[in-house]
């Protein structure tokens, strides 16, 4: 088992790896604004990592007490992936500020209405979307700083909920917002 485990772990890397930089090379090499940037494809690879560790944490708290595997899924296993999601939130929050600065940066005036008047601007049709995005994918994986949060099993399974919610969000803004008002 561990060494088929091995394996299959070898050949997913570069699955995942290539999926998500070939579906956003996609969109970064689109000429709409919001999508021509060269940063999608580390930040969709660190985003893949990211909302798959809280899906699998969603998904390990309920089969841990289910099936009561307290005693092989332990606290240090729950405490570990916490770790990884700080990690993970950590770059996706920086590719999220480095889009919007090279948005600001590349004086191209789409590029920059579409992020500073379609995203994040709190008034706009969808700014509440891009917020909201920003909430649950950059500041609530922070609390998982504090050792106390790390290892509640409760505080894990909620904040791995609000964080899948946010990556639904991700994606909801990089599509509707890009979309809605794109050369207007």
């Amino acid at each position: 088992h561990e060494s088929l485990s091995l394996v299959l772990a070898g050949l997913s890397t570069p699955l995942v790896l290539s999926v998500h930089t070939i579906v956003s090379f996609d969109f970064a090499t689109s000429v709409v604004p919001g999508w021509h940037t060269t940063i999608f494809p580390p930040y969709f690879v660190a985003g893949a990592i990211f909302s798959g560790f809280a899906m699998v944490q969603t998904l390990l708290i309920v089969v841990r007490k289910v099936m009561a595997l307290e005693d092989y899924i332990t606290l240090g296993h729950i405490e570990a992936m916490n770790k990884v999601i700080v990690l993970t939130g950590s770059i996706v929050g920086c590719a999220y500020l480095t889009e919007l600065f090279i948005a600001w940066y590349g004086q191209n005036p789409y590029e920059w209405y579409a992020f500073s008047q379609n995203r994040a601007n709190l008034f706009s049709p969808y700014g509440w979307s891009y917020w909201l995005m920003m909430f649950c994918n950059v500041v609530s994986p922070q609390v998982f700083w504090a050792r106390s949060i790390r290892r509640s099993v409760w505080w894990t399974f909620f904040l791995s909920i609000v964080i899948n919610i946010g990556m639904w969000f991700e994606r909801f803004v990089i599509i509707a917002t890009t979309l809605a008002r794109d050369y207007l």
